[in-house]
């Protein structure tokens, strides 16, 4: 098995760190179907609270798309720190990958956030992932990423914190 890493995104944003990270990674079995319906079907809980570590969702994806689902696990989560690594599986992995672990960090900024999410491709044999091969992957990611910052933009009430 080799492990290759790949840094997806790496960007801002005009929100605040504890709305993203609630939505990205707490409350996003809610929060992607309704920020993401052309990305994201509906997301299935299906195991554990939502946002503990070792919590299993299921992402279904719309028609159209060339994969049905992935089930993502919580490995570790850091609610003080805005920190998030969980494991995916499912047809959304192709081909010579055999999970993916993903690490999205939201560091808060004096008005907004940085986004980083980076990815380590665990792969079947000798196989090693090559940058040009996520090129798409890290548009698309960019893409679901601004258009779920521009829905909370949009809708200052969610995941504001409470006075």
């Amino acid at each position: 098995m080799v492990i290759s890493t790949h840094k997806m995104v790496d960007c801002t944003s005009p929100v605040d760190a504890a709305r993203l990270f609630n939505a990205f990674c707490i409350d996003n079995h809610n929060f992607m179907p309704k920020a993401l319906p052309d990305f994201i079907k509906s997301v299935d809980v299906l195991h554990g609270e939502s946002g503990t570590v070792g919590s299993i969702k299921q992402i279904n994806y719309p028609e159209g798309r060339p994969y049905k689902y992935a089930k993502n696990r919580v490995d570790e989560i850091d609610v003080d720190k805005f920190y998030c690594k969980f494991t995916a599986e499912g047809d959304v992995i192709l081909g010579n990958i055999e999970y993916a672990v993903y690490e999205s960090t939201f560091e808060p900024l004096e008005s907004g956030t940085h986004y980083t999410m980076v990815v380590h491709y665990h792969t079947k044999g000798d196989y090693v992932v090559k940058e040009d091969q996520v090129a798409v992957s890290k548009e698309h990611m960019k893409n679901m990423f601004d258009i779920a910052s521009e829905y909370l933009v949009t809708n200052p009430q969610l995941y504001a914190l409470k006075q």
